[in-house]
């Protein structure tokens, strides 16, 4: 399996020095010991959708970018082209996965009834986009996330009942998974035949810390109470070679410090 970080949280706040954090994303997490790399779809626009130039940066630093992740818009047309525009990026870098998430809200309640209609629109484009990924030898992979119409175990159930699954994988993130009230071990057993690609983070299981807010409970692999060991056996058992991404919303220290604490983690508990 290929161990990958996420650096969407070093430019997030950084547009206005985007080249610079992003470099010093790569040279960070190469130096901890990551071999593979995923960022938001942003940073083609970041870029000017110069692959060359991100290319050259990945290989600078002997990195592989293995995921784009792409947002749902309320235009599923318009999502459908900007798909388009990220596949040809990725192809362009040796990008294989491309992430789809739906569109999140900021606001209350944090959870929300079933809107089936809204995960069936998003299945059907999840659909037409990942059979133009297929096309292209790329892989769509959905990801079920909190604040979002896909989260529960309920609406994942119906979001897979209407894609086709020689066109769309899931995501599924460790956290995202606990959050939403399922055994994550058990979950990554019930869906292991669709799963396509894997995000890390642990989970404070305080609830009383930002009960308004409970992503704000993720935290640094090891941190938290997920149960990382049955997961990783869950997916070398069924035969899982893909991507392992550690991906943390908000590092409690800095970037550089939560990333280290996951990879080491990682090495510890998964030997890898």
């Amino acid at each position: 399996m290929k161990v990958a970080y996420t650096g969407w949280t070093w430019l997030v706040n950084h547009q206005d020095n985007y080249k610079y954090e992003f470099e010093q994303f790569l040279k960070e997490v190469a130096d901890i010991g990551y071999d593979s790399v995923e960022n938001f779809a942003f940073i083609t626009k970041y870029f000017d959708n110069n692959a060359e130039e991100v290319k050259g940066l990945l290989d600078k630093y002997g990195l592989e970018m293995v995921n784009l992740y792409e947002h749902f818009s309320t235009d599923p047309e318009e999502d459908y082209k900007k798909a388009g525009e990220y596949i040809d990026f990725m192809k362009k870098i040796g990008a294989t996965y491309l992430n789809l998430q739906g569109v999140m809200w900021k606001d209350a309640p944090f959870d929300r009834p079933t809107d089936e209609a809204t995960i069936k629109a998003y299945a059907a484009l999840s659909n037409r986009i990942g059979k133009l990924c297929k096309e292209n030898g790329c892989v769509a992979v959905f990801h079920p996330h909190a604040a979002t119409p896909v989260y529960t175990e309920e609406q994942i159930d119906i979001f897979l009942a209407n894609t086709d699954p020689e066109y769309v994988w899931l995501c599924p993130d460790t956290a995202h998974t606990t959050l939403a009230g399922m055994d994550a071990v058990e979950a990554f057993k019930k869906y292991l035949p669709r799963i396509g690609y894997v995000h890390l983070k642990d989970v404070d299981p305080d609830v009383n810390n930002s009960p308004e807010w409970p992503m704000n409970r993720f935290c640094a692999l090891g941190l938290g109470t997920v149960d990382f060991r049955g997961i990783y056996r869950v997916l070398k058992e069924g035969g899982y070679d893909g991507v392992l991404c550690v991906e943390l919303d908000k590092p409690l220290v800095c970037n550089y410090k939560s990333a280290l604490v996951s990879r080491e983690y990682i090495h510890n508990v998964m030997g890898l």
